[in-house]
């Protein structure tokens, strides 16, 4: 039986914490939607405050109450010692961040990093049902400034025992890319995110340009340097993702983050992927995202 009430979800980011209620898990249309600004440089308990004062604004507004909120954070809830860990808004980490706001909101809360929220998102309200509507396994991609990813399976989201369902982005792919912040070496996040691939042109051309410029010049045709960056992508986002299908194999791979949008990776990425897989073709359907910032808070809501 599916749930006929109203689903809260909130987006804790570095700067705001978003919230949004949606009609119900059958009909996802967003009722109230309001934000707070984080302000994490004041600490864990302040955090903590603004969450509870964003509850108590959306009760307000709309006159109801959470039987249970899902909240997008960054970092990963530890199953096994009930913390948070690798959460970049630091504040966060080696706190029992659930527990304590079910302690003063007085209601069940259900967290999931922002790759995990983005990948439900996709699947049950974005570019997944447009294409596919009974597709039963989603692979979410984040590919801006890191890596990252989240696996979807019947709609459910899979954590795992360590709670780092999907972390493809730390996956060894290449030594070429150096000590990764993790303190591995050679990760995928070292080579295809949008700042290794800024520092792999720079080491070529000796010049300092964001991603976007870099696309440009490399479509245009004139720049050497701008033209091995994206030949990099294409040959290493292939060989990454090819591991993921071998493992998983799933219908659909939505790919968002700034990376994401470099339509190279939708057809001779695509191809690349094609040599490495277990398989004389590929029938994975690659998708762009299409909830765009919002995809964060509606997938909290649908955890």
């Amino acid at each position: 039986m599916q749930e006929k009430h109203p689903l809260w979800g909130f987006d804790l980011g570095g700067t705001k914490i978003e919230g949004v209620i949606l009609e119900s898990r059958e009909n996802m249309n967003v009722l109230y939607r309001m934000r707070v600004p984080t302000e994490a440089q004041q600490g864990y308990d302040h955090i903590i405050g603004q969450v509870q004062k964003l509850v108590e604004m959306l009760s307000a507004e709309s006159g109801l109450k959470p039987q249970s909120i899902g909240i997008g954070h960054p970092g990963t809830l530890d199953p096994h010692t009930g913390m948070i860990k690798n959460a970049n808004t630091t504040a966060l980490n080696g706190r029992p961040f659930n527990v304590d706001l079910e302690r003063v909101i007085g209601v069940p809360i259900r967290l999931a990093n922002d790759a995990n929220c983005f990948a439900v998102a996709e699947t049950l309200m974005g570019a997944v049902p447009e294409v596919l509507p009974n597709a039963e396994v989603v692979f979410g991609v984040i590919m801006g400034t890191g890596v990252g990813g989240g696996l979807v399976v019947r709609g459910k989201v899979i954590n795992g025992r360590q709670g780092i369902g999907g972390e493809w982005g730390h996956n060894f792919l290449d030594e070429s890319g150096g000590r990764c912040y993790c303190g591995q070496i050679g990760c995928v996040e070292t080579i295809i995110s949008g700042p290794a691939l800024e520092r792999f042109y720079e080491n070529e051309s000796g010049r300092r340009l964001p991603l976007k410029d870099i696309v440009s010049l490399a479509e245009i045709g004139t720049d050497a340097a701008a033209t091995l960056t994206m030949n990099r992508l294409v040959t290493y986002f292939g060989k990454a993702i090819a591991v993921v299908i071998n493992i998983v194999d799933p219908d659909i791979i939505v790919i968002g983050g700034g990376v994401g949008n470099i339509d190279l990776l939708y057809k001779e990425g695509v191809a690349e992927a094609l040599q490495h897989i277990f398989n004389p073709r590929i029938d994975t359907i690659f998708l762009k995202p299409k909830l765009g910032d919002s995809a964060g808070v509606y997938g909290a809501a649908l955890l």
